[in-house]
Parts: structure tokens; sequence; C-alpha cells
């Protein structure tokens, strides 16, 4: 992953959207909340697409739409570790090197790399813990 200037957040959850925005500000990455799977969509369309997609695969739809974001978009999909099944099943489909998946606590520990782009990539797809 590369530095990012600009993400686009699939999280309904106003707690989370809270810590990313945050973060997101100290990392000075401009970030927009896609209202739902088809508004992500949308937003990260080829061509119009921001560098990083943020998404909570324990939401409906999620899972679909993480899978389905163009592959010049670097996206990290998070779960709570116990969704085991969602986690395995988008680390399945992630691009090589363009996707992670993180069980919800390893993605908040991480969030300034993400942000960074200095979280490497090998890290990728994992769906432990």
């Amino acid at each position: 992953m590369h530095r990012h200037t600009a993400a686009v957040a699939l999280v309904p959850d106003l707690m989370d959207r809270s810590r990313i925005a945050g973060a997101a500000s100290r990392a000075g990455v401009a970030l927009e909340f896609a209202a739902d799977a088809a508004a992500l969509a949308t937003r990260c369309a080829v061509g119009e697409a921001p560098p990083l997609a943020v998404v909570d695969l324990s939401r409906p739809g999620a899972l679909d739409a993480f899978r389905r974001l163009p592959d010049e978009v670097d996206a990290v999909g998070f779960a709570p570790h116990v969704d085991d099944d969602v986690l395995t099943a988008a680390a399945a489909g992630a691009a090589a090197g363009r996707r992670q998946v993180l069980p919800r606590s390893r993605f908040f520990r991480r969030l300034p790399e993400i942000l960074s782009g200095s979280a490497a990539a090998s890290d990728g797809s994992e769906a432990d813990a």
C-alpha cells in the first residue's frame, strides 16, 4: 500500500465512524462515508475511486461490496473476530497486495498505519485472532 490522501468508508456504526474520522484527520486523509453498499460501489467506480476503501464487513451487503471494489483501490475490511466465516470469505476473495482483511481489534490498532499506507501488504489477509 502507498500513502493515502483520500478514503471512503462503509462503516455505519457511529462510534467506529468517530474513531476512523479522528485517525483520518490526524493522518491528513480526506475521508467520506458511504451510506450503504450501493453508495460505496458508486463512489469507487473505475476512474473515480479514492485510493483507499474501508469496509465494515459485518454489515449487510458489505462483503459483496468489498469483493466488487476495483483492483486499483486499496481496501481494508474488518469484522469482529467471532465472525470467522465473514473474515475467511473476505480473505479468500482478496486481490493479492491490494486487500487486507483484519479482525476489528487489529484494524483499529493498525488504523494509523493503514491510513498512512505503511501497513505491510504481506500482513494482508489476516483472518485470525
